[in-house]
């Protein structure tokens, strides 16, 4: 007998026993997608990655990106995680632990972002939902069709707005709040009046919020209506003017004004490729990330009650910038002079919605120069004529197309988003494919030493 024929089976078995322990080892599967807090608790759960995370905030700490990349064992550290699900995790406004959650985000991506900072990418879930989502709610929970030509916008938005128990409550305890005398040297309690103004943004839905916040105007008493519902003597303006490149730099201190600021940049973004004037072509999420910034220091607000122009800025100015002037004011122009904002505001106020054709190329459009009017709040029962404005010439290019199609109600044009997204194997799927793929080799293996074994 072959002295190599004993070997065969008992080679066959090595095999086996391998493949057993293969097959009954853990491995570490990620999910794709999964909020921070979550993401954390997994890599907390796996020594390596826990190790590697440590390691990662402690380069962070007060280090800038050169820094960071200029030391291995940090580089290392940031290689690996980034195979780890806190590389992808994301947040969503409103969550729970929201705060928690940033926190983790900001702890792994802090000091990573390639490029000019200002320009972070948001670190909350992309946004699917769509103006025409907001128009149905809105529509049903007022029990009747949007408000016409003939009614005051600003006005029928309270009104509505006080139908609601929540909204009415909520509404009243921030206007209440931002007009309360603050301390010494102070004429307002500005703190209490962020955290109130927060508050009704994050638990009032955007059907009750947003016709508050876009209603459209023709008349200046309308105009000044919309300018003031954020009570903006109080939670935007300040006795001094700040410089934009400080109160910028204090937000990315604090890890929920810095989520809001990069969430604008990213979601209202212009683009003059994009007949929408957003690089996402959703003006939805635009929308929401304007609202995300009211109760900050770096939140927006219509800078007059012209009727006439969208002007729309920052409580700030670039004077005293010194050497970074001339990013300071490429910055600023980031939201006085933002396509993607002026018309997702028109699109809202139009009743229209995005609707996906062609790219066609349009220059982008300026808003007027702000300027700054102050006027007394108009009280709910005041009413003013209104009558929605225009249509920018600018967004639709082909109105005669969408006015002989099937949906004449949308009157805004614009590019093809690419949102396809191939079809991919959950992470379930994979992990039952790998557990079939391994028992079949096991089945080969142990029938292959069974029939060699008994030959």
């Amino acid at each position: 007998m072959n002295m190599l024929t004993p070997m065969v089976p008992y080679s066959l078995f090595l095999l086996a026993q391998t493949a057993l322990t293969f097959s009954l080892s853990p491995s570490v599967s990620w999910p794709s997608h999964t909020d921070c807090v979550h993401a954390n608790e997994l890599c907390t759960a796996d020594q390596s990655c826990s190790s590697r995370y440590r390691t990662l905030r402690q380069c962070l700490a007060g280090r800038d990106r050169d820094t960071l990349l200029s030391s291995q064992e940090c580089k290392n550290a940031m290689e690996v995680l980034q195979e780890s699900p806190l590389y992808l995790c994301r947040c969503r406004r409103g969550m729970k632990k929201e705060l928690q959650c940033l926190q983790v985000y900001w702890g792994i991506h802090a000091g990573l972002t390639e490029g000019d900072e200002f320009y972070e990418t948001s670190p909350y879930e992309p946004v699917t939902s769509r103006l025409s989502d907001i128009f149905r709610l809105a529509s049903i929970n007022s029990g009747s069709e949007p408000v016409s030509s003939k009614h005051n916008a600003c006005l029928d938005a309270a009104k509505f707005c006080n139908v609601n128990d929540a909204c009415k409550r909520l509404r009243s305890t921030y206007i209440s709040t931002c007009n309360t005398g603050g301390g010494e040297g102070e004429n307002c309690a500005r703190r209490k009046c962020h955290r109130a103004l927060r508050t009704f943004i994050e638990r009032i839905p955007a059907d009750l919020s947003y016709p508050l916040l876009f209603c459209p105007c023709r008349d200046q008493p309308c105009a000044e209506r919309r300018r003031q519902t954020a009570v903006p003597e109080c939670s935007f303006k300040r006795p001094e003017m700040p410089n934009c490149m400080e109160i910028w730099a204090n937000c990315r201190q604090d890890p929920v004004c810095r989520s809001r600021l990069s969430d604008f940049i990213t979601n209202c973004q212009s683009s003059p490729q994009s007949v929408s004037g957003c690089i996402r072509d959703n003006y939805a999420a635009c929308l929401g990330a304007y609202a995300g910034l009211i109760g900050f220091d770096v939140a927006l607000n219509f800078l007059d009650s012209d009727p006439h122009s969208i002007s729309i800025g920052p409580w700030c100015s670039c004077n005293g910038s010194g050497d970074q002037e001339t990013w300071c004011e490429r910055y600023l122009k980031e939201f006085t002079q933002n396509r993607c904002l002026r018309n997702a505001i028109l699109a809202f106020g139009n009743g229209t919605d995005v609707v996906h054709r062609q790219s066609v190329t349009s220059a982008p459009r300026t808003t007027i120069t702000p300027k700054v009017e102050a006027s007394n709040v108009l009280p709910d029962n005041q009413s003013d004529s209104n009558i929605l404005p225009e249509v920018d010439p600018g967004i639709c290019t082909s109105f005669q197309e969408i006015k002989n199609s099937s949906t004449p109600e949308l009157r805004i044009c614009v590019s093809e988003s690419q949102h396809n997204v191939p079809n991919l194997r959950t992470d379930e799927e994979s992990h039952s494919g790998t557990q079939q793929l391994q028992a079949s080799i096991l089945y080969i293996t142990f029938t292959l030493v069974f029939r060699l074994s008994m030959s």
